[in-house]
């Protein structure tokens, strides 16, 4: 799961550039991309994916960018229900991870290495873009929130996923306390975690951004864990049944 190590505490941020969080993230070992091959982690199958999917729609003949789409499962999901799909990610044994995967068993994605702030030319305007857990983990996050509208054609749907704000660290303070528990939630500050460091910022940071970009918000969604899901998953996920990990919001730009 997408978790941070409480134990590493929270720091404050320090000169991160994107160049660096790249080079960090890349270096994720091939086991841990492999066991998410498919369509990810525990959390994501039961609280992200259900939520983006339904968000997106009926996905045949559309365009979509999957911006920052790591070993790329998300983007062989998107392209096994209809899309036609670009996964964009710089890190690379990410990248080469996906690619590989597109080798094996050809699904029509074209996997494109770059940092979301310097987009090449990827052709026509997308009809979606999906960037999900990528902007906690992004140092120049408006640029990168900004390449992703920018990309879409007027009235596309923009689709992001963060950890949410106020209970990143869910899982780890519910095992150790039996609750939640937190400091500070003004301060923007690092999360180190086992591949590479998120940063916090407020849920508000996050939407008027969407504003100042001319985006029109259509749905927030805060998923949980059904009991019985939270009952057959690894010890502490009983937590995400209470309080939700992960916010997803869904906006169009402006026509």
């Amino acid at each position: 799961m997408h978790q941070h190590d409480e134990d590493q505490g929270e720091q404050m941020v320090t000169e991160w550039t994107n160049d660096m969080a790249i080079q960090r993230w890349g270096t994720m070992p091939r086991d841990a991309l492999q066991a998410t091959a498919h369509d990810g982690d525990f959390a994501k199958r039961h609280l992200i994916n259900p939520v983006l999917l339904r968000m997106l729609g009926d996905l045949a003949g559309q365009w979509i960018l999957d911006a920052g789409c790591g070993n790329g499962y998300l983007s062989r999901m998107l392209a096994g229900r209809g899309a036609t799909v670009v996964g964009v990610e710089p890190g690379q044994s990410l990248f080469d991870f996906a690619v590989e995967q597109e080798t094996v068993a050809p699904q029509g994605i074209q996997y494109v290495q770059a940092d979301l702030c310097a987009l090449p030319d990827l052709g026509a305007s997308f009809d979606a873009v999906v960037a999900s857990m990528v902007l906690p983990a992004n140092p120049d996050w408006t640029g990168a929130m900004r390449a992703c509208v920018h990309a879409l054609k007027p009235g596309g749907l923009f689709v992001f996923t963060v950890n949410h704000p106020c209970f990143e660290q869910l899982w780890t303070t519910w095992r150790r306390h039996g609750e939640y528990r937190t400091a500070r939630y003004l301060a923007e500050y690092e999360i180190p975690g086992p591949s590479g460091v998120d940063f916090h910022r407020t849920i508000a940071t996050y939407l008027n951004q969407l504003t100042r970009l001319g985006c029109q918000l259509t749905e927030i969604a805060e998923p949980g864990l059904t009991p019985q899901l939270a009952e057959d998953g690894p010890g502490g996920i009983d937590a995400y049944a209470q309080l939700p990990n992960f916010l997803i919001v869904a906006a169009r730009r402006a026509a």
